[in-house]
């Protein structure tokens, strides 16, 4: 199975090259940009970037696919891939994330599903889970005894 399809198959909608648009952008379908978009917010289906589109705004998609620019925060419920000349400045949000050689990226990654606490709040409490320590390990007496052992 491709993750990517040829272009005129996942786009219903597309901002040509040598196009510039700005604002919001909100469609239902698949956006593939070519030219240039900047605004407040960039909402599709499935975003598709092309080597020459150019996006300075905060992104929302199911999937997004990028070869081009984009400057902004990106959040996808499925997938994000990171072509070999895409350059990113900004944070990235997704259960997938999918970085080819050549990327250039700048940013904060959160990969994981939809959560009730924060990443940083489920890691911590994986990492303390069993309560192993070093006084579990090596009571204080056999520390003690390793300690003057290891100073002579």
């Amino acid at each position: 199975m491709a993750l990517v399809k040829s272009s005129q198959e996942i786009t219903n909608s597309t901002i040509g090259a040598n196009s510039y648009f700005t604002g919001r952008f909100y469609i239902n379908g698949s956006l593939k940009i070519d030219g240039k978009f900047e605004g407040r917010a960039l909402q599709a289906d499935q975003l598709y970037i092309g080597t020459t589109g150019k996006v300075k705004t905060s992104v929302a998609a199911n999937s997004v696919f990028v070869e081009g620019v984009i400057i902004g925060n990106i959040a996808a419920k499925s997938r994000v891939m990171l072509l070999p000349t895409a350059k990113i400045f900004g944070d990235i949000k997704t259960p997938e994330l999918i970085i080819q050689n050549g990327v250039i990226l700048e940013g904060r990654c959160v990969i994981a599903n939809d959560l009730k606490a924060s990443a940083k709040d489920v890691i911590e409490a994986e990492y303390l889970k069993d309560n192993l320590n070093e006084n579990m390990l090596f009571p204080k007496s056999a520390r003690t005894e390793k300690d003057k052992a290891d100073a002579r």
